[in-house]
């Protein structure tokens, strides 16, 4: 199953955004299913629903985190590069969905929202398109991983 797909089936079984696109990614970081769930739990609904950056996003954050941030607290090198990686990957994105903001992304008003979640219904499936978003940035990231470990050519490239 691809991770777009998976991404998209852990969201519809419950997990938030954020936890979405980090179990999709747990074997690659090495992260068990439920250290990827505790770790990402804070940030659904665009932060604990504050309806900031989607969670999805952050998912993705959290994974090249994972995968490339450093543990010396003092390495400017690794966090830049990782930052920029980050940000290329929000960018594209928002090209692809029109923000990185969840409000922006779902049509809500300005603020928070209630911290309790919304009940997962059939009518919030339909409403809500954080599955759509959720395997839009599933799938940014597998490529964008798949073209790290597998550069293109000079020729590809055009």
């Amino acid at each position: 199953m691809d991770k777009a797909a998976l991404a998209r089936r852990n969201f519809e079984e419950g997990y938030n955004c954020c936890q979405s696109v980090v179990l999709a990614f747990a074997p690659e970081t090495g992260l068990s299913a439920d250290t990827a769930a505790l770790l990402a739990a804070g940030l659904g609904g665009g932060v604990s629903r504050l309806r900031e950056v989607c969670g999805a996003v952050s998912g993705a954050a959290v994974v090249l985190g994972m995968l490339h941030g450093s543990v010396n607290p003092l390495d400017q090198e690794a966090k830049t590069a990782l930052y920029a990686e980050v940000q290329e990957l929000a960018v594209e994105f928002e090209r692809r969905n029109g923000s990185y903001i969840c409000r922006d992304l779902l049509g809500l008003p300005p603020g928070r929202d209630d911290p309790a979640p919304s009940a997962r219904t059939p009518q919030y499936y339909q409403k809500r398109r954080c599955g759509e978003l959720i395997a839009s940035m599933a799938a940014l990231l597998e490529k964008h991983l798949a073209e790290e470990k597998n550069p293109a050519s000079p020729e590809e490239n055009g």
